[in-house]
């Protein structure tokens, strides 16, 4: 069974290789049975993988120490579930959206290939695999961020670039600098230090470099500003994936790195957790805040996801289980909502040419049901119950009033709550003015909804939010399980 490790990591990227080299499958129907088979599939095997409790595979071994090893235990498995779903709904929107894009078949490949990459990652059971398909995703995203080939595409892609290759040398410089004070470099819950190890400066020193290096993936300022250039020039898929799941490949980085190498102990009450805590708290409200002042659709998007990334860093910073459980309930729900925020906004862009909030005005009677959508997935971002993004921002603040640290204990909820007002405003707004037009709003209404290609998986991320809020229990008690096995 172990060997099953492989395949959700192999088929998406020999899908992905199949449509960047063989012509006959770079059409447009052959292209999207290729894709739709590698997705479907990818999926599948995750699903049927993550019915085994424990799984490990070791590929080769460099060192005593460094060894390339996939390894299945909890948070591999909510990420991989939660990431192959994603991709399959966003790839699905894909196929129609790309319709007005050249080069299908490339952004499709590319798609594909990072989707193994973060399979990858998912299933890394050491830092050293870790890092590798840290930097493999990294590299196979760049396309999807440069398809359309335009002077702002590729400055967008160089900073995307320049931002992810520091942070992974941070990885890297993190990996041989502890080597010697870990017994393993291979995860294990609670943390590999050696005895006596653990509270050492250097120790202390080289997790905040890993912590601002992995942090630069999540947008954790001041390493944030790569997120705001990249996603206004990208496709919607391609910013609907980098935002909802590719950034998070920095947040499991970080928890790789604290819960299951250094140790939650070795952290907690240090000078390494309060500059952390700052840190994510800053990023939160500064997020919301350019976000609230931003006029260009998925730039604001762009800088909401720069703050709500760092609410899951605000949890992970707490070091307690009610902070784990909050960040871990954020990542799935941050990843559907965000998810079907940038579709929708791609729906707007593709159908009107709309690019500008401004610009957006009796919107909601032109789009009925993608505004709908939109509508149901702003009010779980807010928080406002019983949406889902109310159960992980009440266990953030639980969290964050357990810490321990002091005034940061209460800062933290007073952040959130600014947060959630500022992102109230800032993705209601809309709303507002796509439904609430007047009187002479109701004239000459054409519309402009897209095939249901492009609407479906919108309602279905929707839905899928707003059903966890209403009915969280299956998955607080995994993401309990999981905390249970890391913070002893």
């Amino acid at each position: 069974m172990h060997i099953l490790l492989l395949f959700p990591i192999l088929l998406p990227m020999i899908g992905g290789l199949l449509l960047l080299c063989v012509r006959p499958l770079q059409g447009k129907i052959s292209m999207r049975v290729t894709s739709g088979i590698g997705l479907g599939l990818t999926a599948l095997f995750v699903l049927l993988t993550a019915r085994y409790d424990s799984l490990a595979l070791p590929v080769f071994t460099l060192t005593d120490k460094m060894t390339l090893v996939l390894k299945m235990d909890g948070v591999g498995r909510l990420f991989a579930v939660l990431i192959s779903l994603v991709f399959l709904a966003v790839g699905i929107y894909s196929f129609e959206y790309l319709k007005h894009e050249e080069r299908e078949h490339q952004f499709m490949g590319f798609y594909l290939l990072t989707l193994g990459a973060l399979m990858g990652l998912c299933f890394a059971g050491s830092l050293i695999t870790f890092y590798f398909f840290y930097e493999t995703m990294t590299l196979l995203s760049l396309p999807l961020v440069l398809h359309e080939r335009t002077p702002e595409a590729v400055a967008a892609g160089k900073k995307y670039l320049y931002f992810s290759c520091f942070g992974a040398l941070c990885g890297l410089f993190g990996i041989f600098a502890l080597a010697p004070y870990a017994s393993t470099l291979e995860f294990m819950a609670g943390g590999t230090l050696k005895d006596g190890e653990g509270g050492a400066a250097f120790v202390l020193a080289v997790t905040f470099v890993m912590i601002l290096g992995f942090g630069v993936k999540a947008g954790l300022f001041p390493l944030h500003s790569w997120l705001p250039t990249a996603h206004p020039v990208a496709p919607a898929p391609a910013s609907a994936v980098l935002s909802g799941l590719i950034a998070k490949a920095g947040v499991l980085g970080i928890i790789r790195t604290v819960f299951y190498i250094v140790g939650a102990d070795t952290l907690r009450g240090s000078w390494v957790q309060i500059a952390w805590m700052i840190l994510a708290l800053i990023t939160v409200v500064m997020g919301s805040t350019m976000a609230f002042r931003e006029d260009v659709l998925k730039k604001r998007l762009a800088y909401s996801t720069v703050s709500q990334l760092s609410y899951i860093l605000l949890g992970l910073s707490c070091l307690n289980t009610e902070g784990f459980v909050g960040a871990l309930s954020h990542v799935v729900f941050h990843a559907l909502i965000k998810s079907a925020l940038f579709l929708v906004a791609g729906s707007i862009i593709f159908k009107t040419g709309c690019t500008k909030v401004s610009q957006l005005h009796g919107i909601g009677k032109k789009m009925p049901i993608t505004m709908w959508g939109w509508t149901l997935v702003s009010l779980g971002l807010i928080g406002i119950p019983p949406t889902s993004g109310f159960i992980s921002k009440w266990h953030l603040g639980q969290g964050s009033l357990d810490a321990g640290l002091g005034a940061l204990d209460y800062i933290g909820p007073v952040c959130l709550i600014i947060s959630a007002l500022l992102t109230a405003i800032y993705l209601l707004q809309p709303v507002i003015s796509g439904f609430f037009v007047g009187k002479d709003g109701y004239k000459d209404v054409v519309d402009m909804e897209p095939s249901s290609v492009m609407w479906v998986p919108i309602i279905v991320l929707a839905a899928a939010s707003v059903l966890y809020g209403i009915f969280p229990d299956s998955l607080l008690r995994v993401i309990q399980s999981i905390a249970a096995g890391i913070l002893l």
